[in-house]
């Protein structure tokens, strides 16, 4: 895993589409409490030297008011107030509430465990199988009935998330243990994992490369190595993964097991003759007719003869 994207002063790397406003929040935020640190920094020094004991050898014991301190607060709170209305909770209200239609996005689930995390891709038929507790093991670490209705073509991967760039992602995000953080540096996502809880995320990312998922949330002793790659293919490298956990998968499965799964079983090839049959048929019954017709009206010709 290259971790070349992450900058040694600065935010690692923006890969996602909605990255670049979150970036300039950032930055805002941090522009403005560098401003208020100047700013309480010089009113310390202006109080340590203002009031010091050699200036002021005997306490002032009655109340005087000073505006300025009242101003700047009420400035400070005004704001804190637009950054949160007009900035953040617009760019929270896009990110969490307007999401891509399933059909023009992968969908996945992710399920997180100490210390580990499973994705759960749906077949080629875009649906996924029935999952059950009994069924988890270290084989299975979601529960996978491949015998249910939409269960065979499913495939599922451990610390390995792979996505095709320049298209949305849905992301199901789910515990089977303690709380996780799912978090995408380059992708500037950061959601909780909660058992009991599914928890819906998406993004969009615009550059192929390998990064890295993490989890931002203290989650046990293993903690600091709950780590997987963040693999981004292209439309071409991720067919290509596809179809090798297929070659995979095959290994365990029955025969004619590929076939099934890309749609091309042998109970189609026979429909597909069987309706291309009568078409042929057809085609040769009208010659018939027409040398049947040329015979006929020889033999009445002979017969005037």
């Amino acid at each position: 895993m290259n971790n070349d994207y992450y900058s040694k002063y600065w935010l690692p790397i923006n890969i996602s589409t909605h990255g670049d406003t979150i970036d300039s929040l950032i930055t805002v935020l941090h522009y403005f409490m560098a401003v208020l640190f100047v700013g309480w920094f010089i009113y310390l020094v202006y109080v340590l030297i203002r009031f010091r004991e050699s200036a002021n050898p005997k306490a002032q014991l009655d109340v005087k008011h000073f505006k300025l301190p009242t101003y700047l607060e009420v400035g400070i709170v005004l704001v804190e107030a637009a950054l949160l209305v007009f900035v953040s909770q617009p760019l929270w209200a896009k990110v969490k509430n307007e999401f891509p239609a399933e059909a023009d996005a992968l969908v996945v689930r992710v399920v997180a465990e100490q210390f580990a995390w499973n994705t759960h891709y749906p077949g080629r038929d875009g649906k996924f199988g029935e999952t059950r507790i009994d069924l988890i093991d270290t084989t299975n670490p979601v529960g996978l009935d491949r015998e249910s209705q939409y269960g065979l073509d499913d495939i599922v991967t451990i610390n390995s998330f792979h996505v095709p760039v320049n298209k949305p992602v849905i992301v199901h995000l789910s515990s089977k243990d303690v709380i996780h953080s799912f978090a995408l540096p380059v992708a500037r996502v950061k959601q909780d994992a909660i058992p009991g809880m599914t928890i819906p995320v998406w993004f969009e990312v615009t550059q192929t490369g390998e990064f890295e998922v993490a989890c931002a949330q203290l989650c046990g002793n293993g903690h600091y190595r709950m780590r997987g790659a963040f693999i981004v293919d292209s439309a071409e490298d991720f067919e290509a993964f596809i179809q090798e956990e297929y070659e995979y998968l095959a290994e365990d499965m029955e025969e004619g097991f590929l076939e099934k799964v890309s749609g091309k079983s042998t109970s189609s090839a026979d429909e597909t003759s069987a309706e291309e049959q009568p078409v042929e048929q057809e085609q040769t019954a009208e010659p018939v007719e027409e040398n049947s017709e040329d015979t006929s009206e020889a033999a009445d010709q002979e017969k005037e003869e």
